[in-house]
C-alpha cells in the first residue's frame, strides 16, 4: 500500500517510467480529482511525452481548480505554442501578465506573438 500517492507518482517521474506513472494515476485520480497540482503533474508527464494535445487537457483541469497559477499557465503556453495554437498561446500570456505583470517572459512572448 502506497502512503503518499504523489510523492510515488514523482518518484516514477523521476526515475523515468513514464508509462507506469501514467497507468499509476489514472489508478489514483478519483483521490485528487479536486488537486490542481496532480493535475499539472499528470500534464507534464504527456509534455515530456511530446502529447501536447493531453497535456493540455490536465493542464486545464488545473487551471479550472486554480485558474491563477502562473507555473501551469507557462507549461500550457508551450504546449499551444507545439501545437501551432498562437491565439491560445496569447490567451495564456495575457492571463499570465495579468496575474503578474512583471512576468518578463510572458511579456516578450505575447509581443513575438502579436507581431507574427
Amino acid at each position: 500500500m502506497i502512503i503518499y500517492p504523489k510523492r510515488h507518482l514523482q518518484k516514477l517521474i523521476n526515475k523515468g517510467d513514464y508509462a507506469e506513472a501514467i497507468e499509476f494515476a489514472k489508478n489514483i485520480e478519483l483521490k485528487f480529482t479536486n488537486d490542481p497540482d496532480f493535475w499539472f503533474i499528470v500534464g507534464s508527464i504527456y509534455s515530456i511525452l511530446d502529447d501536447s494535445k493531453k497535456a493540455l487537457t490536465y493542464y486545464e483541469k488545473s487551471l479550472a481548480l486554480k485558474d491563477d497559477d502562473v507555473e501551469t499557465l507557462i507549461v500550457k503556453t508551450n504546449a499551444h505554442l507545439s501545437l501551432e495554437q498562437k491565439d491560445e498561446a496569447i490567451k495564456c500570456c495575457r492571463r499570465i501578465i495579468e496575474i503578474n505583470p512583471k512576468n518578463f517572459e510572458a511579456q516578450e512572448l505575447l509581443e513575438k506573438l502579436e507581431n507574427i
